[in-house]
């Protein structure tokens, strides 16, 4: 899982270093809104739009463009958006998962399997690459939250499954059921996380070279500029020397 995190940890860094802030804001906006069309407007009373609400703050999304996008449910906006998972295959063979939240499935559909081609890749069938990830909660704390046997244990107190421990920090794993009851827990006993939110986890790895990861950034990229694409996963794997050359 370690290519898993650092490619977190690239788009983390990439996000708060370039123009694609604003475009992160809309769509953390926009699952806020759509959130909190599907429940309640009351991110306590809604699990899903907590979690939402939470991932937007960790991401530094401003006040009032929180309020803003949970307004925009109460008044009739966001009720059309379709959640659509797409699969496919990358560089190398690499599998992509392309979560997407659209107003035209036709449309997004259409622009995700062109970005696919365009750049190395082909679009698969639902179900084609979604056996190599499991859905899992994912919460992530900076190294200074703890040493690593301290955020073991708060973690499975809180009823995490695992956690993978390193310099850059901490990424605790639960069921994705269970995300909303163990962020609670874990806040309680860690304070704020940098992180939580639902992801699709790779249970297999490619191993990527250079040329190989400079070709599927490309494809991540492309697909990310959709303004319809929430969220792309890939099950890579590479060495410090290829990431630190990237």
């Amino acid at each position: 899982m370690a290519g898993h995190s650092k490619w977190a940890n690239i788009q983390h860094r990439k996000g708060r270093q370039d123009a694609a802030r604003s475009k992160l804001f809309s769509k953390l906006s926009k699952e806020i809104t759509v959130a909190a069309k599907m429940g309640d407007p009351d991110p306590d009373k809604n699990p899903r739009l907590r979690l939402a609400v939470k991932e937007a703050k960790s991401q530094s999304v401003p006040k009032d463009v929180i309020e803003r996008a949970i307004k925009k449910s109460t008044a009739g906006e966001g009720d059309d958006y379709e959640e659509i998972r797409y699969e496919g295959y990358g560089p190398n063979g690499v599998a992509v998962i392309v979560e997407a939240m659209t107003d035209n499935r036709n449309r997004t559909a259409s622009t995700v399997r062109s970005t696919f081609s365009k750049n190395g890749g082909n679009l698969g069938e639902t179900g084609s690459v979604g056996f190599m990830f499991e859905r899992k909660g994912e919460v992530t704390y900076p190294a200074s939250a703890g040493d690593a046997d301290a955020i073991f244990e708060a973690a499975i107190e809180a009823g995490a499954e695992d956690v993978e421990s390193s310099e850059d920090g901490h990424i605790i794993w639960c069921e994705d059921t269970d995300l909303n009851d163990v962020s609670n827990a874990l806040e309680e006993a860690l304070g704020e996380s940098d992180s939580t939110k639902l992801v699709w986890k790779p249970t297999t790895t490619t191993e990527m070279d250079l040329e190989g990861m400079q070709k599927l950034m490309k494809l991540i990229d492309a697909l990310e500029d959709d303004d319809d694409v929430q969220r792309v996963t890939a099950n890579f794997e590479a060495s410090d020397e290829v990431m630190e050359q990237l």
